[in-house]
């Protein structure tokens, strides 16, 4: 079993949530070892965090104004190397404390895994008699550790055009890639930037430029590739068109496409286990084929062989609840590692989560995390009830003045009614998308229905920014301090908030923090999602082209598939096995009553 990176003894990270809970992540856990991963697309959040920490360090903070030029690249690079600075001091202390109860640095070995073999040497040093021997412990103890990266995710479909003053697109101006050159600009190094929500060709043509992703003379890169993926197709298409740009993709990110938090990208009914058997039994040959590509194009690029294949790390998360799940997707399936993403909305010391928000995480309940549409993408969202930013929606609508002021348009990419595109969630948008529906003359219960799929959009560049900002009595926009928030279905088995040590002790298995003894295995809960996916588009009534059957009949197949697969899988894998294989068996038995109804062979 590998570690999640060349030097942390953790086998976990924490992916980036939203866009602002996890945006201070790495300096409240890098220190600890623990790997976070923080948005960079909203660089007027980025900005206000730079103010907030600036101090930090005892630097004065100087605004970097949009009148600069370059200055959304220049607020991340600027933000990532004050985090850089500030992590690398906080881990300097950290290493010269005292091996006394309640130091940062007997934490540090404290929160290890269980089997690592320098938290064993760190139990046996601290009750050793032996004063002498006991020193020269602890010297070698502070030589071996290290902090946690600092990662970096770009949403490839957020990658808006910027115009100069006479209207012209600025040439290498977007969302997507001035973030990415802030990124390669800054001076972290055992770090990465996650790509996220598919591939991006003019974004993946510019990485091809930077050269910050270059590998030195060893072959080591001081700045990695990690590409978030549903399935082992998409991994290969991807890693052979970066690789064919002298690019090489270091990690693979497999997430459940729908036992997850944020946007949720469903697969065709291909489930997580089945995924992650089929990476397992290929991965030789992925890493070959995009090897074989990639050492021709950076010879091209570099000018010197790449003779020796550099590792591709395949980690998975979505849904991960229990020490056994975990240990599971890191054995059997030979991960380097996993993601824990939302039972840490409820750590405030790895995360940020305004008060109100996160006792509303707290208190959340199935019915409470909905499969929404709310996003202005078009793409499935998961939504917590009951969110500040929810009741601020169904005010203005009461008021009838429903949609959002659009300040940050990251996400305009309609073009319906105007020349340059506008958000879904905006008031210009649904002020006229409104106007034409009730021009249509349609039957009552039809003009409900698509009157409320306009409303439904709502704003999530402020929403989703705001928490850091309340929490921190700063202001992200004058007079809007609503919140959004979108955990996983997971959310519903955590309800206590808890320290980081406790919620990592989980993890390893040395606590249970989960009181819910009906919670289904992982594996189960994504099925019973998928299963409730395909009877919501089924409802929709378009069964009769020929190719939604098409589509139909293959996910109910990929989805019998993996109900078989998991049929096979060793009793061993599974704790409760009784629970899963009756799980296994309901799914099974609706979805072949399913294919019966609609008459599918």
């Amino acid at each position: 079993m590998k570690n999640l990176n060349d030097t942390s003894e953790h086998t976990f990270h924490i992916p980036v949530m939203g866009l602002a809970f996890t945006i201070d992540s790495p300096i409240k856990v890098a220190k600890f070892g623990i790997s976070s991963v923080i948005s960079i697309v909203e660089d007027n959040l980025v900005e206000i965090m730079r103010k907030h920490y600036a101090p930090f360090i005892g630097k004065p903070y100087k605004p970097i104004t949009t009148q600069e030029p370059n200055f959304r690249e220049q607020r991340i690079t600027d933000y990532l190397n004050l985090m850089n600075t500030i992590i690398q001091q906080q881990f300097q202390k950290l290493k010269s404390e005292a091996f006394e109860i309640g130091s940062d640095i007997v934490k540090y070995f404290e929160m290890m895994p269980t089997e690592s073999k320098l938290r064993k040497m760190y139990q046996e040093m601290m009750q050793s008699g032996d004063k002498e021997e006991k020193v020269r412990q602890e010297d070698y103890l502070r030589t071996q550790i290290v902090a946690g990266s600092i990662d970096v995710n770009i949403m490839t479909k957020i990658d808006r055009n910027h115009h100069d003053k006479d209207g012209n697109i600025i040439p290498d101006g977007s969302d997507g890639v001035t973030a990415l050159r802030g990124y390669a600009k800054s001076n972290l190094t055992n770090s990465a930037v996650v790509f996220s929500a598919g591939m991006n060709p003019r974004l993946f043509s510019y990485l091809e430029s930077l050269h910050a992703f270059d590998p030195d003379a060893n072959g080591k890169f001081k700045k990695k590739i990690i590409v978030k993926v549903s399935d082992y197709r998409s991994a290969l298409i991807q890693g052979k068109f970066l690789a064919k740009k002298g690019l090489w993709v270091s990690e693979f990110r497999i997430e459940s496409g729908l036992n997850c938090g944020g946007h949720a990208f469903a697969t065709d009914g291909y489930l997580l286990g089945s995924i992650l058997e089929e990476f397992k039994n290929k991965r030789e040959e992925l890493i070959k084929s995009i090897f074989d590509i990639y050492k021709v194009a950076i010879k091209q690029k570099v000018g010197f062989d790449f003779m020796q294949l550099p590792e591709i790390k395949v980690t998975a998360q979505g849904g991960i609840g229990t020490h056994e799940e975990d240990t599971l997707l890191r054995t059997h399936y030979q991960l380097s590692g996993t993601g824990w993403g939302t039972p840490f909305l409820l750590v405030p010391e790895a995360t940020t989560v305004d008060t109100h928000t996160l006792n509303l995480l707290s208190a959340a309940r199935e019915d409470d995390v909905v499969l929404s549409n709310r996003s202005p993408l078009g793409v499935r969202f998961y939504y917590l009830k009951g969110t500040t930013a929810d009741l601020e929606r169904q005010q203005r609508i009461a008021k009838g003045k429903p949609g959002s002021p659009c300040t940050e348009k990251h996400l305009c990419f309609n073009t319906e009614f105007t020349k340059e595109p506008i958000c879904t969630a905006s008031f210009q948008y649904q002020k006229h998308k409104l106007a034409e529906i009730s021009n249509l003359q349609l039957p009552e219960k039809e003009l409900e229905r698509q009157q409320e799929e306009v409303l439904a959009k709502e704003c999530l560049c402020i929403g989703l920014s705001n928490t850091a900002p309340l929490s921190y009595s700063e202001t992200f926009l004058k007079n809007y301090t609503a919140v959004n928030v979108c955990p996983g279905p997971n959310i519903v088995n955590f309800s206590a908030i808890v320290s980081l040590q406790t919620m990592i002790d989980h993890i390893y298995g040395r606590k249970n923090i989960i009181d819910n003894k009906n919670r289904p295995h992982v594996f189960i809960a994504e099925l019973r999602l998928y299963l409730a996916y395909l009877k919501e588009q089924l409802a929709k009534g378009d069964f009769g082209d020929s190719k939604r059957k098409a589509y139909y009949r293959s996910f109910i197949g990929n989805m019998l598939d993996g109900v078989r697969y998991y049929q096979t899988l060793q009793e061993d894998k599974i704790t409760n096995q009784i629970a899963f294989k009756e799980g296994l068996e309901v799914v099974g038995k609706e979805l072949i009553a399913i294919k019966l109804d609609c008459g599918i062979e």
